[in-house]
């Protein structure tokens, strides 16, 4: 595929995303930047880990600007710790150059992808409940989740 043709699938790609699937995007976009910036920053590549961690620290930037305080301050202010705790994580592994500080920022983001994820599929089994219950059949359970496969 050549680059004009993977920017167009790319620039679709997000033109069509749900705002969750948005969110996914950004956490995995931050946690492929610092999976990149770590072997940069052991090989003391450091303009390189420099450029890869402040794009993962631009992601938790947006992460965090694009909280929704009025619809649930106490988690947006949970949340909020949490994206500055990273963030204060990366700026330490940037300037200090330790990468116990870019494997603690990418734990606290892989564990908040994890938990996107779960949310998601909660909302998606609860949208699938609700258009089976107004279609008169079975609400999907378990069971029925574990016979599909989506990877053929």
């Amino acid at each position: 595929m050549n680059q004009q043709a993977a920017q167009n699938y790319f620039r679709t790609r997000i033109m069509t995303a749900t705002p969750e699937q948005l969110q996914l995007m950004l956490y995995d976009g931050a946690l492929r930047f610092g999976e990149q910036a770590r072997p940069a920053l052991l090989a003391r590549n450091y303009a390189q880990s420099f450029n890869l961690i402040s794009r993962v620290q631009k992601i938790v930037a947006e992460l965090t600007g694009s909280l929704k305080r009025d619809v649930a301050p106490s988690v947006c202010d949970k949340l909020t710790a949490l994206y500055n705790y990273a963030y204060r994580k990366l700026i330490e592994a940037n300037i200090h150059h330790r990468i116990e500080a870019l494997d603690e920022a990418m734990r606290v983001l892989r564990y908040q992808r994890e938990t996107w994820v779960m949310l998601m599929n909660k909302l998606t089994q609860q949208k699938a409940a609700q258009a089976a219950a107004t279609l008169d059949i079975p609400a999907p359970n378990e069971q029925m989740e574990a016979g599909i496969s989506m990877q053929g």
